[in-house]
């Protein structure tokens, strides 16, 4: 009876060890995980923090194509792009105390946004508004970027 017992219950060291291998097995996976995710997230800022490459008719036409739908969605607004504050200078603090000049402190895609708008969209009566649009563990998070055409 005895190794019948030992072979259906084994020692608690011996569970206590898988037990302790299962556990560092998953570390090994979340790490491996939230590194992947890391690693993408950069690589994302890295690709929106340069010229989005498109020429301004194309600039043009999406913006228009953006526009058009949500007036045919009753809207009088539009958030147009979302980002990190990462892609600013500042980290959005300039954007988040309504600075003078914040605008400055915009880089690859969302200054070009900017620059859109300051060239095409503000002579036709648009206005823009960059706002942050949460604020994780308090601080500054992401960036909204509103077109907006009504009163």
């Amino acid at each position: 009876m005895r190794n019948k017992i030992d072979d259906l219950i084994p020692k608690a060291h011996e569970i206590q060890k898988q037990a302790a291998l299962k556990e560092a097995e998953k570390a090994e996976e979340h790490a491996k995980r939230a590194a992947a995710i890391e690693a993408e997230k950069r690589a994302l800022i890295e690709r929106l923090s340069k010229p989005s490459g498109l020429t301004e008719d194309e600039k043009v036409k999406l913006a228009s194509t953006v526009i058009q739908r949500a007036v045919r969605n009753g809207l009088s607004e539009v958030q147009v792009y979302r980002f990190p504050n990462s892609l600013c200078s500042d980290k959005g603090r300039a954007i988040n105390q309504m600075e003078a000049g914040w605008e400055k402190t915009l880089t690859g895609i969302p200054k070009e946004i900017y620059q859109l708008w300051a060239d095409y969209l503000q002579p036709r009566g648009y206005r823009i508004r960059y706002q942050i649009v949460d604020y994780p563990g308090g601080m500054p998070g992401d960036i909204g970027i509103v077109i907006a055409w009504g009163d």
